[in-house]
C-alpha cells in the first residue's frame, strides 16, 4: 500500500498558515483510535476547516494530514471531484480510503461516537446521476414532460448505486435504465464527460432558465418571458424599468446571495430552535418537525394556530423578512388524489427568516467576500411552514420527506399495485371503501404491505 505524505494532503501553498506544532493539534484526548478523519477545504474554506477540526478533536475524534487517514470527509464535492483532486495532490490508492459526505462527521459529532457510515459514502455513480439531472431538468425548462421522468427516474435509480460503476454492463438490468441512459453512461466512462451533457450545459436557454428559476418567486412561465425578452442576468433583470415584479420576486432577488447557497445544518436548527420555542410558548402539546432539504427547510407543525403565532412572535423580533401564507383548502370527506403529482391543501407559509449568526455555530456560515457581507450579523434563510392537524400527521410527513420521485413512485404503488390512493392527508383503500388511519409512517408502510424505508433512503 502506497503511503500519502502530509504534503500530498495539504497544498504547499498554504501549509505554513495551516500547520500548528503537533503538541496543540493532539491536546484533547482521542476515544476513537480506528477511525482517522481527514478534513477537505475545497469548497469549504480555512476558517471553517479549522472550525471542524477543532470540534471534531474535541469531541475526541482523530483529525491527521498524513498517511494514516482512514476517512476523508468533504463538503459539496461530488466522489469524482474528490478522486481527482487526490490525483492532483498526487495521493495514490485513493480506493483505500472512506470517502464520505460532511454529514457523517456532523451526525457522529451530534451522537458522541462513530456512526454508520453508509448512508454518506459517495460513489462514482453520482457523476451519472448528476448528468441526468441536468437532462431531466433540460426537459423540464422545455416543459417535455415524457423525457423529463425518463432522465430523472434513471438518476434516482443511479444515486444510491451501492456500487461503483466501471462498466455499462453494471446497470444491465436495472429498472428505467434504457439504450439512451446507457450511452451517456458509456460516454462517460470512456471520456469523463458526455457531450448530449454538455450541449446542455453550455445552452443559453438553459443557463438562463436555471439562473432564473433559482430565484424565489419565479417559476417556468417567468423564465420563459424574461428570456424572450433578450435578459440574460440577474442585473439585467432589477435594472429593467419595464418589468413588474411580483412581492416574491422582490424578497427573492433582494436575498439571492444568501437564498441561492445551501442552508446548513447549523442554519436549520437555528430557525426550528425559534419555531418550536414559539409554537410551544402557546401550544405545548403541538408537534414541531424538520424536513426538506439543504435549500429550503420545512417546519411542519400540528397546531392550527402555530404559523399565525410563529410569524407574528418572528415579526415582532424583526426576523420576518418575508412571507406569503396560503389557507388551507382541505376538504375532510374528499377522497385523495389520483395525481402522482398533486400538491396538498394544507395551510402553509412560504417565508425569508432573518437569522442571526449569533445563533448559529459560528463555523456554519459561509466565508463572504464582500466587506458588505463580512459586516451582516445576519443571513436570510428560507423556511416553509406547513401545518397540519393531529390525524394527518404521519401522511403529512411522509409526503414532505424524500426525493420528488420516491413521491411520485409511492402513490403510483399503492394505485396499481394496492388499489389504494395515497397523498399527502391520507390513504384511501378502494376495495374496502375505508379511509386508514396511520399515527406513524411506519404505519403507513405497514397498509402498503412494504418494509419501512427510513427517510435519508427515500429516493426512488
Amino acid at each position: 500500500m502506497n503511503e500519502i505524505r502530509t504534503a500530498d494532503l495539504i497544498p504547499r501553498r498554504k501549509r505554513q498558515k495551516r500547520m500548528k506544532p503537533p503538541s496543540l493539534l493532539n491536546s484533547y484526548p482521542i476515544h476513537f483510535n480506528d477511525i482517522i478523519i481527514f478534513i477537505v477545504e475545497r469548497k469549504m474554506g480555512m476558517t471553517r476547516r479549522k472550525f471542524l477540526m477543532d470540534l471534531a478533536r474535541r469531541k475526541g475524534f482523530r483529525i491527521e494530514n498524513d498517511d494514516s487517514v482512514t476517512h476523508i470527509v468533504a463538503e459539496n464535492n461530488s466522489f469524482t471531484e474528490i478522486m481527482r483532486w487526490l490525483q492532483i495532490h498526487q495521493v495514490e490508492d485513493g480506493s483505500r480510503f472512506r470517502i464520505l459526505d460532511i454529514a457523517w462527521l456532523t451526525a457522529c459529532m451530534e451522537a458522541g461516537r462513530p456512526v454508520d457510515s453508509e448512508k454518506y459514502q459517495l460513489f462514482v455513480s453520482q457523476v451519472h446521476s448528476d448528468a441526468f439531472e441536468v437532462l431531466a431538468e433540460n426537459y423540464e425548462f422545455r416543459e417535455n414532460e415524457v423525457s423529463c421522468l425518463a432522465f430523472r427516474r434513471a438518476a434516482s435509480v443511479l444515486k444510491y448505486l451501492p456500487f461503483t460503476i466501471v462498466r455499462v454492463n453494471d446497470i444491465e438490468g436495472l429498472p428505467w435504465i434504457g439504450e439512451q441512459i446507457k450511452e451517456v453512461v458509456e460516454d462517460i466512462l470512456e471520456e469523463g464527460e458526455s457531450p448530449r451533457v454538455n450541449d446542455v450545459l453550455n445552452n443559453e436557454k438553459y443557463r438562463s432558465f436555471k439562473l432564473f428559476t433559482s430565484v424565489f418567486g419565479v417559476g417556468l412561465k417567468t423564465s420563459e418571458k424574461w428570456h424572450r425578452m433578450g435578459l440574460r442576468t440577474l442585473e439585467e433583470v432589477k435594472s429593467d424599468m419595464n418589468l413588474s415584479l411580483t412581492r416574491m420576486q422582490r424578497a427573492g432577488l433582494l436575498h439571492y446571495e444568501d437564498l441561492a447557497g445551501y442552508v446548513s445544518k447549523a442554519e436549520a436548527d437555528a430557525a426550528i430552535l425559534i419555531a418550536k420555542d414559539t409554537v410551544w410558548k402557546f401550544f405545548p402539546t403541538a408537534l414541531v418537525t424538520l424536513t426538506g432539504g439543504h435549500h429550503v427547510p420545512f417546519y411542519l407543525t400540528s397546531h392550527q394556530e402555530g404559523i399565525n403565532i410563529l410569524l407574528g412572535f418572528s415579526q415582532g423580533l424583526g426576523l420576518l423578512l418575508y412571507y406569503d401564507l396560503i389557507e388551507s383548502t382541505f376538504e375532510k370527506t374528499k377522497q385523495p388524489s389520483r395525481n402522482v403529482d398533486a400538491l396538498d391543501h394544507f395551510q402553509k407559509c412560504f417565508a425569508i427568516l432573518k437569522l442571526p449568526k449569533e445563533r448559529m455555530d459560528d463555523g456554519s456560515s459561509t466565508m463572504s467576500t464582500t466587506s458588505k457581507e463580512e459586516m451582516k450579523d445576519w443571513k436570510a434563510i428560507r423556511v416553509d411552514l406547513v401545518v397540519s392537524p393531529f390525524e394527518q400527521y404521519a401522511y403529512a410527513l411522509l409526503g414532505w420527506t424524500g426525493s420528488r420521485q420516491f413521491e411520485r413512485d409511492l402513490r403510483r404503488y399503492a394505485t396499481h399495485e394496492k388499489k389504494m390512493m395515497l397523498d399527502n392527508h391520507a390513504l384511501y383503500d378502494k376495495t374496502k371503501k375505508m379511509f386508514l388511519s396511520a399515527a406513524s409512517e411506519e404505519e403507513i408502510f405497514a397498509h402498503l404491505g412494504l418494509d419501512y424505508i427510513e427517510p435519508w433512503e427515500r429516493n426512488a
